[in-house]
Parts: structure tokens; C-alpha cells; sequence
């Protein structure tokens, strides 16, 4: 399947990491999810309800985000992606949590991790 769907830089303050001081004083993550899902029906008619709604897919993946503390983001894209897939009609999904601000004691411009799920 070719068709699909991004969501780039979607910004959630959460509380995830390994350090105390990460999940005391959180942080802004930054998440982007590409779903691959079959558009055409959606582009026939014109519905809403043919497609992803992507204001819904970023609510679901904010709630995530800015909700239970992880140690890990690997969990975090995790979680996303699983929740994506709960849509019947995704195919696969792929999801980018970036942590700029990890506590690293070196110059960088960005942390991230990458998971990439396919329906069974």
C-alpha cells in the first residue's frame, strides 16, 4: 500500500526517561507518524469517515505522550504505533518519538527512535 497519512512535529510535553529529573520536570517530545492506509475510497466520496482522521490520530498520540511515564521513548513509539494499528483499516504505521532535549552532556541537535509495525 502507497497511500498514507503523516503527521510531522507534533509537540507533547511528557515525563519519560530513566533520570529522576525527567520525570519530575518533563520535557517537549516530538512525534511523527506515517500510516499506511488505502485512500481511495476516501478520495471517491470525499468522507471523513474513509479515511484517518488525523486530528483524532494526534489526540490519541498526545494522550500517550503527556500520559504515564516511561523509562524508555522505545516504549513510547511503541504504544503509538499499537494504538495506531487498532484501526482496522491501517496497514502499517510508523512512528518517530524525538527527545531534543535528553540529557546528553554533549552538543546535539536531536535524539530519536524509530519503530516501524505492520498488521499480522
Amino acid at each position: 500500500m502507497s497511500d498514507r497519512i503523516t503527521l510531522t512535529g507534533l509537540r507533547v510535553r511528557g515525563f519519560h526517561g530513566v533520570f529522576e529529573q525527567e520525570k519530575r520536570d518533563g520535557q517537549d517530545f516530538l512525534v511523527d507518524i506515517t500510516a499506511w492506509i488505502d485512500l481511495t475510497e476516501a478520495a471517491r466520496t470525499d468522507e471523513l469517515t474513509k479515511t484517518l482522521h488525523y486530528g483524532e490520530l494526534a489526540e490519541r498520540a498526545a494522550a500517550i505522550i503527556g500520559g504515564t511515564p516511561r523509562d524508555l521513548i522505545e516504549t513510547v513509539a511503541g504504544e503509538i504505533a499499537d494504538d495506531v494499528l487498532t484501526d482496522a483499516r491501517v496497514t502499517a504505521v510508523e512512528v518517530t518519538v524525538h527527545k531534543p532535549s535528553a540529557p546528553i552532556p554533549l552538543m546535539f541537535a536531536d535524539v530519536s527512535v524509530t519503530v516501524h509495525r505492520t498488521r499480522a
